[in-house]
């Protein structure tokens, strides 16, 4: 597994690095993992302001779908338009390539409720 430490990272299994007050929101290696080959991602929010843990999307694998929760309330600015012809880049570069959206982070204290990369590994 692979924990990068440039992250932040939810108990859903989301991570957000932050660029100024922009930030880059994925799934995890571990969710990827559990998942299985991704098939298809779903995100139809660009424009949107949601709330910290609000739903901007789903992400469906040969198996099931799961639902993508927002890490910290943001407006979102961009999905990553290549997971429509690639989305097995969700599986093989979770924390890169495989992006899912990009957002203007509304409020920034709620990165500090997220976990570490440490955090986030004793979680599982």
């Amino acid at each position: 597994m692979n924990f990068p430490s440039n992250i932040k990272y939810t108990s859903e299994h989301e991570w957000i690095r932050v660029e100024g007050n922009e930030a880059f929101v994925g799934i995890t290696d571990y969710a990827q993992s559990e998942l299985g080959e991704i098939v298809f991602v779903d995100i139809d929010t660009v424009g949107e302001t949601i709330g910290q843990g609000e739903v901007f999307g789903s992400v469906e694998a040969v198996k099931t779908v799961s639902d993508l929760n927002m890490p910290v309330e943001g407006e979102v600015l961009e999905v990553n338009e290549v997971l429509n012809d690639k989305p097995e880049l969700v599986n093989n570069d979770p924390y890169g390539e495989g992006w899912m959206i990009r957002i203007r982070i509304a409020d920034a204290a709620q990165l500090d409720k997220l976990m570490d990369a440490a955090q986030y590994e004793a979680s599982l």
